[in-house]
């Protein structure tokens, strides 16, 4: 086969490709190039939309964050506590306060399971001293509450 005869074979095998990957249906070289041309206009718009809705997205997820407020679940059990703390923002330091806080209310932790990489998440269960029998719920989820503050208020300082 001569050379001339292999690139046009060559160029007729890339153009079926081109048609092929477009979706067109035309016959012609200069047909299946134009189709190929709006099929790039189409896929920049679409682009340019698909990055319009992931700012938007990133826009509410952020405001959702900077609104949001954790939240501290506790549920009493005799002689000591199950508690769930949820955040959608975390700090360094924020478990180890919200185990000082436990510690100050005389409770010990026997079982807790924590994430706090973006967010932060605690479930623990944890069990009364003596004088941890006279503690009741409000006054546990104060303290959490008032450990996630301090350790919000420390970091709105460095």
């Amino acid at each position: 086969m001569s050379r001339e005869r292999k690139k046009a074979a060559a160029l007729h095998e890339k153009m079926q490709i081109l048609r092929s990957i477009t979706h067109s249906h035309a016959m012609s070289n200069t047909s299946i190039i134009m189709d190929a041309s709006e099929y790039i206009k189409e896929l920049k718009q679409k682009v340019v939309r698909l990055n319009q809705e992931i700012a938007r997205e990133e826009e509410a997820t952020h405001s959702h964050k900077e609104n949001s407020f954790p939240t501290v679940s506790v549920e009493s059990l005799g002689h000591g506590f199950v508690v769930n703390v949820s955040s959608d923002k975390s700090c360094p330091g924020l478990l180890v306060s919200v185990l000082e806080a436990f510690e100050e209310l005389g409770l010990t932790v026997l079982q807790a399971t924590a994430s706090s990489t973006d967010t932060f998440r605690l479930e623990a269960m944890g069990g009364g001293e003596s004088q941890a029998d006279n503690v009741d719920e409000d006054a546990v989820r104060g303290a959490v509450l008032q450990a996630m503050r301090n350790c919000g208020a420390d970091q709105g300082d460095q």
